[in-house]
């Protein structure tokens, strides 16, 4: 009995080492990765996030520039699931809004009478569905056209932030997105070349990427924010201030890849490679770039981040987009126009969406780094 059970636990250990050996190299980083938990929930995050921002005018339960002027700085709208001790669902409660007499401020309290049931792909308003088609089908809602859920509260013209949250999502989270795509192509392209060349090509790409980083950033969004015309498309201005970021931020990778690429390409492969008559271009994409992949997946993921934030910072100090784009950034200029943050401060939502996603990609590109490390496990 006992040499049964022996051989029965040993037989799986056997299946597992087994499979360790003959497992694809993405079946190896996954197994990896999911070891690290962080990573795995940061991932979930980020995905649940990017679908969120993708689908906003469906999640979104009211439109990003429906105002209402009898329901400004209204607080965020509580969700319950009992009444008077009784289970009824997931509902709101309704706010009834009075001015104080002395103060002439807005005052909302809730109305215990009156409940509102939440529903599911509700019908509200009207948006075109990624342009192909006309939908009034959101997530969830109200029936009830005089009250409205709020889960984040509303700015000071009734604004809904939630909903302004999520469209500014979509806008600041694809400008990461793309500056980093744009950035990598440039860093990865001319930092190979620079490494693998040497000579004059190597002295002309370093002295371009001195200049590009020799220029003062803050004096440059100053000066492009006041030559931007303020009739310019949002859209033009939009793909301009991504081009921009990723011409700034692409020397960094560039450096790296530089000196990773001095560092291996008189290594054996790579002279074994060279001497079977492989091109330049296969030995640097299939023999070089390979063996930095570990760095160039943690590059990628912590860029993004770089990037997000540098668009909000911008968007924050009025020199990147402007209104009526909405963006993170754009959201924050308007909580800061405020005359006290400390009557909504749940205009502050934008940053710690912000801090939650730059925190989120920070743990993702640990367990990828970790998971692409052949001598990580």
């Amino acid at each position: 009995m006992t040499d049964q059970t022996i051989n029965s636990t040993a037989a799986p250990a056997k299946d597992r080492k087994e499979d360790l050996y003959t497992a694809t190299p993405a079946q190896l980083i996954w197994r990896r990765f999911s070891k690290h938990a962080l990573a795995v929930i940061s991932l979930w995050f980020l995905v649940i996030l990017a679908l969120c921002a993708l689908f906003a005018d469906m999640v979104a339960p009211y439109a990003p520039f429906e105002v209402q002027r009898l329901r400004t700085l209204a607080p965020p709208t509580g969700i319950h699931l009992f009444h008077e001790g009784k289970f009824v669902g997931p509902f709101v409660y309704g706010l009834s809004r009075e001015r104080d007499a002395e103060t002439a401020r807005v005052i909302y309290e809730t109305d215990p009478e009156t409940v509102l049931p939440i529903r599911f792909f509700h019908q509200g308003d009207d948006y075109n569905f990624f342009g192909l088609f006309q939908s009034n089908i959101h997530l969830f809602g109200v029936d009830d056209r005089q009250q409205q859920i709020n889960l984040l509260g509303t700015d000071d013209l009734g604004r809904d932030v939630f909903s302004r949250l999520m469209h500014g999502g979509r806008v600041t989270l694809s400008a990461g997105l793309i500056g980093v795509v744009f950035a990598f192509v440039l860093g990865l392209t001319l930092g190979s070349i620079s490494g693998y060349f040497g000579g004059w090509i190597d002295n002309s790409i370093q002295r371009l990427m001195e200049l590009i980083r020799s220029v003062p950033t803050i004096p440059l969004w100053m000066g492009l924010a006041a030559a931007l015309p303020i009739a310019w498309d949002p859209i033009v201005v939009y793909v301009l201030i991504t081009l921009i970021l990723a011409l700034i931020g692409w020397t960094h990778l560039a450096r790296v890849v530089r000196g990773q690429f001095l560092a291996i390409r008189n290594e054996d492969y790579v002279m074994a490679a060279r001497l079977a008559g492989a091109t330049e271009y296969r030995i640097i994409t299939k023999h070089m770039l390979p063996s930095m992949t570990s760095y160039i997946i943690a590059a990628l993921t912590l860029a993004v981040p770089e990037m997000i934030l540098g668009e909000t910072a911008l968007s924050f100090l009025g020199l990147g987009l402007r209104p009526p784009v909405v963006s993170w950034g754009v959201l924050l200029q308007d909580a800061q126009n405020l005359r006290s943050i400390s009557l909504a401060p749940w205009l502050l939502s934008p940053g710690a969406a912000v801090v939650l996603t730059v925190l989120a990609f920070n743990f993702l590109g640990d367990g990828l780094r970790d998971a692409a490390d052949p001598y990580g496990q």
